[in-house]
Order: structure tokens, then C-alpha cells, then sequence
């Protein structure tokens, strides 16, 4: 699995299954504009390989490698398949107030308003249908939404952020799925 060549690298796209036999991609920008992976310019894989995207239609791409080689055909294409894409993060613009790149979020003390330690943010979920945090604890974990409800504090100066966690859904029991869970409102 491909990752980050440094801290400050930032994910840019990743590749997914190759489309027809002449070597494109499918591509998957974790851009808001996914026209911004083009302007970027050369990126870099995790084992820090440059490549260059050329959009072809929407979420279809050709890669160039550093030396200016396409994608062969599809098997090349194929083995590209899940490679992620990267930046470094002095290349990106600066983000307006209360607007971060996920990797600002990554590794921020999670608080209550009342200072209480609920844990570190692991991971930023995205699917879709908005963003979440997932926060490892010292004695659970917490995946709540991003919004200012439950999050009205960033600080990414001081490596905190404020959580107000919601109160509406209780999930107890192994969530590994080997024993029962029990969900209530």
C-alpha cells in the first residue's frame, strides 16, 4: 500500500480501475475541484514516483510518468489500481478561516467544552454525505460528525480541537462483530 512519502504531503487522488485497453484510469480526486488535480501539476506516489494527470472525461485520466510515458494499456493501468496520489502541502493554497485540509485534522487533541481529554483524531471519514472524525480514546472511540454542533473549536495551532459529542445514538457491545451490539436512541 502506498503511503505518504512525508508528513507534509497531502492526498491528492487515487487511482482506481483501469477504463478500456489503452491505458486510463479511473480516478478518484479527494479534491473539491477535481479539475485541481490537472492544475497541480506533477504528483507523487508514496514510494515517491512523479506522475502527471491529463483528464480525459469526468473521473477518467491518463498518467505520465517523469519521464513523460503514458500508461502502456490496461494490465499497466491495473497494477496502478489504489495508488494514491500526493502533493506537498507547500504546494496547495492557504485555506480560508474555519476551512482545513484533512490533514490539518489528523493528530489533534480532542476536548469536551469543559477540557476533558476524549482522545486524538485517527482518521477523516468522507463519504459523501459529509464529514466525520473518527477519535481514538483512551477507553472508547468516538466517530462524530464535522459540523460546528459537535466540533465548534479547531485549533490547529494548539493541536486541539473542541468536541460536543451528540447524544442521540448509544451503541454498546463488541463492534468487532463477535459478540452482540445494542444500539439506543
Amino acid at each position: 500500500m502506498s503511503q505518504p512519502a512525508n508528513q507534509h504531503d497531502i492526498l491528492i487522488a487515487t487511482v482506481g480501475r483501469p477504463h478500456g485497453v489503452r491505458g486510463l484510469v479511473h480516478l478518484h480526486a479527494a479534491t473539491e475541484d477535481p479539475a485541481a488535480v490537472e492544475d497541480l501539476g506533477a504528483l507523487h506516489d508514496g514510494r515517491g514516483r512523479a506522475w502527471t494527470v491529463s483528464w480525459r472525461a469526468p473521473g477518467i485520466a491518463a498518467l505520465t510518468d517523469a519521464s513523460g510515458a503514458p500508461v502502456a494499456d490496461r494490465d499497466a493501468a491495473a497494477r496502478l489500481a489504489n495508488l494514491k496520489l500526493y502533493v506537498s502541502r507547500d504546494r496547495l493554497p492557504q485555506v480560508a478561516e474555519d476551512e482545513f485540509y484533512h490533514a490539518d485534522l489528523l493528530g489533534l487533541r480532542a476536548v469536551t467544552p469543559e477540557g476533558a481529554a476524549l482522545g486524538t483524531v485517527r482518521l477523516v471519514h468522507d463519504y459523501g454525505a459529509g464529514v466525520s472524525l473518527e477519535i481514538a480514546g483512551a477507553d472508547r472511540d468516538w466517530i462524530v460528525p464535522f459540523t460546528r454542533a459537535c466540533v465548534p473549536v479547531v485549533d490547529v495551532a494548539g493541536n486541539c480541537l473542541t468536541v460536543v459529542p451528540p447524544h442521540e445514538i448509544e451503541v454498546e457491545g463488541d463492534l468487532s462483530g463477535r459478540d452482540d451490539v445494542s444500539v439506543r436512541a
